[in-house]
């Protein structure tokens, strides 16, 4: 049986949801930095604003999204997970989740 799946929007999202389905546009988008994985594998990372008619979140963007993901792009996030890293709540896809330029 398939799950009910339904988008949010960026006020509702807390710390701590997961399976979180949204569609945004990405506002700005910061340098890529690269960042050591504690299993030493060498990974790209950069941070990206979503903004709805709701709010504004982080959106931490991984590897070959960061070369995906421009300003002015609306992205949908698919399974995605929200944690508080240094006191700002973010928005991540994960392993399991899937992030779309539409």
């Amino acid at each position: 049986m398939l799950k009910d799946v339904h988008e949010v929007k960026i006020s509702d999202i807390k710390e701590g949801d997961s399976e979180i389905n949204i569609e945004a546009e990405v506002t700005e988008k910061s340098y890529a930095r690269e960042v050591r994985s504690k299993y030493g594998q060498v990974l790209m990372v950069a941070d990206a604003t979503l903004k709805d008619e709701t709010g504004k979140i982080t959106l931490t963007l991984w590897n070959e999204q960061v070369r995906q993901v421009m300003v002015g792009d609306k992205v949908k996030i698919e399974n995605g997970y929200a944690k508080s890293y240094r006191n700002v709540l973010q928005l991540s896809t994960g392993k399991y989740g899937k992030l779309t330029v539409v």
